[in-house]
């Protein structure tokens, strides 16, 4: 698990004896090996035509942490649309050259029809290699690793490969961190930005070693109803899986291990951060909890305390913006409804396993009444 090519033979391995996929892997592989060759040339070539690179710091992120279906996607495009910083667009992780992504623009619209993205796009998460994204895509891209690794392929082995993922056994913080690092930059670079917008899931379990890294980032941190989260990121990875390689027509054994270890990944992403976060490893005054009820309840409340944290001014225009989608939050209903029996889940059990969650990030709590609208 220590090097790019064993990884990939555990991918292979999955693919081979799990989907029955045999030739695919290996030119795909090719593919992989090739564009990351020709994007080291175009890295090297970036500091020749973008000399700005030498001096632009990316040291100040704002990242959103936490499970997936969380908020975090909406809350990331939010902010990046409304000036808030730039968030880096899946083409911007693939391509991360600045002399390549130059080259292959206009060519967009075809890599959009080969993207990974086409398999992940649906009404619950929309997205394409022009959206923004979250960052752990990155490592996934640079080095086959990291969360999505496990959660689409090596979850299947027989062997459980979670522990590999534990940055107490394997700690790939340093590497990731840098190779971000280089990727913030540029980000900046071609957004014309000072300040990162940054989505990363995997955080959740090393946020205190990324503090102190980065000492002048601040977290927002995203807490939702394990109840919602963990049947709602199952139905998310399961439509790229079953679209890709047929999850559903699998030995039920098979669908079993993977929906018993991704439960309990998800939770592992919960009880790290509790326990960090009530142990004192965390500096509080650099993390802003953002709970999903009141985003959706009472955005503009949470909006002013948020521009107070980050130190970002709540302008007119970023007033009335927040009204109108506070407005639309209130209103909106979900049309996605999960069966907890379907992932072998009951609600039950995810009360009593998540229960130290609920207990520190969501208390009950009231909404401040909303003044009424003018005539």
């Amino acid at each position: 698990m220590q090097s790019m090519l064993s990884r990939m033979g555990y991918v292979y391995r999955v693919l081979r004896r799990t989907f029955g996929v045999r030739v695919a892997p290996i030119f795909i592989a090719m593919v992989f090996l090739a564009v990351r060759t020709v994007v080291g040339v175009g890295m090297m070539l970036d500091h020749l035509f973008f000399p700005r690179l030498r001096k632009v710091r990316a040291n100040r992120p704002i990242v959103l942490v936490g499970n997936p279906r969380t908020g975090t996607t909406f809350l990331q495009r939010f902010l990046a649309d409304n000036g808030f910083g730039s968030g880096m667009e899946l083409f911007l992780m693939l391509y991360p050259s600045l002399v390549i992504q130059k080259l292959f623009r206009p060519f967009l619209p075809l890599l959009e029809k080969i993207s990974p993205a086409k398999f992940h796009a649906t009404k619950a998460h929309d997205t394409s290699l022009s959206s923004v994204e979250t960052d752990d895509v990155a490592v996934l891209f640079r080095y086959l690793d990291g969360l999505f690794l496990y959660g689409f392929f090596l979850s299947f082995d027989e062997e459980d490969r979670l522990p590999f993922f534990d940055p107490q056994v394997r700690n790939t913080l340093p590497r990731d961190l840098g190779w971000l690092d280089t990727l913030w930059r540029r980000s900046l670079v071609v957004h014309k930005a000072d300040r990162n917008i940054a989505k990363l899931f995997s955080l959740a379990v090393r946020l205190p070693e990324f503090l102190e890294r980065f000492p002048e980032a601040q977290i927002l941190y995203m807490a939702r109803d394990p109840l919602s989260i963990i049947p709602s990121a199952n139905s998310l990875m399961l439509g790229v899986l079953d679209k890709a390689f047929g999850f559903w027509s699998l030995p039920e054994n098979l669908r079993k291990r993977w929906l018993d270890r991704m439960y309990q990944a998800w939770i592992t992403l919960l009880r790290r951060f509790h326990d960090d976060w009530t142990n004192g490893k965390i500096d509080r005054k650099r993390v802003f909890i953002v709970r999903y009820d009141r985003m959706m309840a009472d955005f503009e409340g949470l909006m002013d305390e948020m521009c107070q944290f980050l130190g970002h001014e709540m302008t007119p225009e970023l007033r009335e913006t927040v009204a109108k989608l506070g407005e639309k939050q209130r209103k909106y209903e979900s049309e996605h409804k999960y069966n907890l029996d379907k992932y072998g889940l009951t609600e039950e059990q995810i009360r009593r396993d998540c229960a130290f969650f609920y207990d520190t990030f969501l208390p009950p709590m009231a909404f401040p009444p909303r003044p009424p609208q003018a005539a």
